[in-house]
């Protein structure tokens, strides 16, 4: 059994993104914790917060998936940029205190030309500074399709930077299938082995979260672009065998595809049937 859902707009407050999720049929969410392609946030309100716990607790929710914005980049070049993200991941940990056992998903960074080796330091460096073993958060650094100068475009640059950060049991991995694809880990005709490999190096016990999105490119394309659920690339059966695969149950499963709600709530629904059959 996994848990599924899709990311939904946080504009509205938290009680509000579980009643839609509740409505498109699912049993988690990805929300951006602030703009995604700003810095602000919104005030958290805990009578809000509150009804939300209440909501998931009465619809046996799995864990939440939040997403950091995109414009945050710890490993930036400019350190004017590098300080300001930095900042922001400090204080989205201490928002997340908000929903103990939740998980925070954030793109590693892009070295900008200061190569992999740099940004691979400088990311473990800003998470050292912000990651504290009193947190109830996990932190989940996502795997990415190696487009431009992305960092965390293979599982041993993920690797590198775990082995790097102390507090350890507070870190792990947001598995997102068209960036893996698009990465070059076939997992249409290899998905054992790619699973394998990722145990091999990071370990399956750190793989908290899936993104779970076809995509329009070929594997090792490097694009990074989602595409609907069985309509690109990867394919409806491949992405079956994700979902229902046995290293990867009750973990929380998220959409990133191309839709409006009622295409959320198709794939929801063919995501449950695919568990059933």
């Amino acid at each position: 059994m996994i848990y599924i859902g899709n990311h939904v707009s946080s504009s509205k407050g938290y009680e509000a993104m579980g009643k839609q999720e509740v409505a498109l049929g699912g049993d988690t969410f990805a929300f951006f914790t602030r703009n995604p392609r700003g810095g602000s946030a919104k005030e958290i309100k805990d009578e809000d917060v509150q009804r939300l716990l209440t909501l998931m607790k009465d619809h046996s929710f799995g864990p939440l998936v939040a997403h950091a914005p995109y414009t945050m980049n710890v490993c930036a070049a400019k350190e004017d940029i590098r300080k300001f993200s930095v900042e922001m991941l400090k204080d989205d940990i201490r928002r997340m205190e908000y929903l103990p056992g939740a998980f925070y998903n954030f793109h590693p960074g892009s070295h900008v030309g200061q190569g992999s080796k740099a940004g691979i330091e400088l990311i473990a460096a800003a998470l050292n500074e912000c990651i504290s073993s009193t947190q109830s958060v996990t932190i989940l650094l996502e795997t990415m399709a190696g487009k431009g100068s992305e960092v965390g475009r293979s599982f041993e640059e993920l690797k590198e930077i775990m082995d790097r950060v102390s507090c350890k049991e507070k870190l792990g991995v947001c598995f997102d299938t068209c960036h893996v694809w698009d990465g070059g880990y076939d997992i249409v005709n290899h998905l054992d082995e790619v699973l394998s490999e990722f145990d091999r190096l990071i370990g399956l016990d750190k793989l908290c979260a899936v993104h779970l999105n076809d995509s329009m490119n070929d594997c090792g394309a490097h694009k990074d672009r989602h595409q609907k659920l069985g309509l690109g690339k990867i394919g409806e059966e491949a992405l079956r065998r994700v979902v229902t695969h046995p290293a990867l149950q009750g973990r929380p499963f998220i959409l990133e595809t191309p839709n409006e709600d009622d295409g959320y709530a198709r794939e929801i629904a063919m995501v449950r049937k695919w568990q059933e059959q």
